[in-house]
């Protein structure tokens, strides 16, 4: 048998190129971060993660070139050895007194993050539980550890505690779960799972990607909700709100300590270039400094949801600036989204895999610095293509 058997096999995304309809790997030309352009064509950017709209922010940029000044560009190593530098440990100490935590540590990535810090604690004779809806790299994770994994239905407590209920006496527990799930936009709930993890004493891992900079003053999902004293580990990204590349986990001391010497991730790969952690460093600076931006998205989240909703669309349970539009036909909501960047408009389509639904969707989100006139381009768009399409 060849390898490359399946490789002829897989027509699905030949067949969408081929139609026009294919949504993905779409090299865009330039970006000013709340619109940008592709083969001249300009777009309102309704699908980005840049929920502060930092990443085109003068002084994250000046702080990248500075970095490259006195750094260089790269690490060129392993922070375990040659890689480690004090902007590295200085960007660690501000996020652990932001988040509220003793202590944080730096990757180079999200995804590294959660695979390092779940596969180095996980043990043969734990468990870790798992929301069926987490982030894929909270489940790469799970199986890179040697414990036995369990899932629950999304947000379902009952089923939750059921599981923990019946983990061996002698077994380590870990519950792990997003705070603000990626395409839905609704959030854990931290108090039910801080509840049960305190009865069946487990400890709880929250991603929380998406949450920094949005809820919560910006310190996340767990500070919204009030139970970030109760959160033994939140992990984060800088891709997101923070304008850069990378991530962190931050929690006690100890557990960072373990944590830095035992995920692999961490140890055989090369530190965060040093333009990453500065600019990283200048935005979380921002978001402590101008609390107003983090209010400005969270209103823009709570227009849109209002007013697409008002246009017959249905948004789901989200509570934050990430709306899906859910559409029961995947061909229409192709459609949708072929319409509505022709029109001006990009968004995310999302495949049924990726929303652990049996629809796709249109991922849409948006920026503190979304002018209102974007936003009411944005609505008229969707109106205008929404029936067109027979969606509302």
């Amino acid at each position: 048998m060849d390898l490359y058997r399946n490789l002829s096999k897989f027509r699905l995304a030949r067949l969408a190129m081929a139609s026009g309809h294919y949504p993905y790997f779409i090299a865009f030309d330039g970006s000013e971060g709340t619109e940008t352009t592709y083969k001249d064509h300009r777009l309102i950017m309704a699908g980005s993660n840049n929920y502060l709209g930092l990443s085109s922010d003068p002084r994250v940029k000046e702080s990248a070139h500075q970095a490259i000044e006195r750094y260089g560009t790269s690490c060129t190593g392993s922070r375990f050895v040659n890689g480690n530098l004090a902007l590295h440990e200085q960007l660690e100490h501000e996020i652990a007194d932001f988040i509220g935590k003793e202590a944080a540590l730096v990757f180079s990535t999200g995804y590294q993050v959660n695979i390092g810090v779940i596969s180095s604690l996980v043990g043969m004779d734990d468990v870790v539980v798992v929301d069926r809806h987490d982030h894929a790299s909270l489940l790469d994770g799970c199986d890179m550890s040697r414990g036995t994994i369990r899932r629950f239905r999304h947000n379902c407590m009952d089923q939750l505690e059921r599981i923990l209920s019946q983990c061996p006496d002698d077994a380590g527990r870990l519950v792990v779960v997003d705070g603000v799930y990626s395409m839905g936009g609704d959030l854990a709930d931290l108090p039910s799972i801080v509840a049960l993890c305190n009865r069946y004493e487990a400890r709880l891992l929250v991603d929380d990607a998406h949450g920094i900079g949005v809820m919560g003053a910006g310190r996340g999902t767990a500070a919204y909700l009030g139970v970030e004293d109760s959160v033994d580990l939140i992990t984060g990204t800088f891709s997101k709100s923070l304008a850069s590349l990378g991530g962190f986990v931050a929690g006690t001391e100890e557990a960072i300590h373990y944590i830095k010497h035992f995920a692999k991730s961490l140890i055989f790969s090369a530190g965060i270039p040093p333009a990453n952690a500065a600019a990283a460093l200048t935005a979380l600076r921002i978001v402590r400094q101008e609390p107003d931006r983090v209010e400005r998205v969270r209103e823009i989240g709570r227009h849109m949801k209002l007013e697409l909703q008002a246009l017959g669309f249905d948004t789901g349970e989200t509570e934050t600036p990430i709306i899906p539009i859910y559409i029961e036909d995947t061909d229409v909501t192709q459609k949708m989204w072929r319409g509505l960047f022709d029109a001006g408009v990009y968004v995310n389509f999302v495949m049924p895999l990726a929303i652990q639904g049996n629809h796709a969707c249109l991922r849409t989100s948006y920026m503190a610095t979304h002018s209102d006139r974007q936003l009411e381009k944005i609505l008229e768009t969707f109106e205008t293509v929404g029936r067109a399409n027979g969606v509302i």
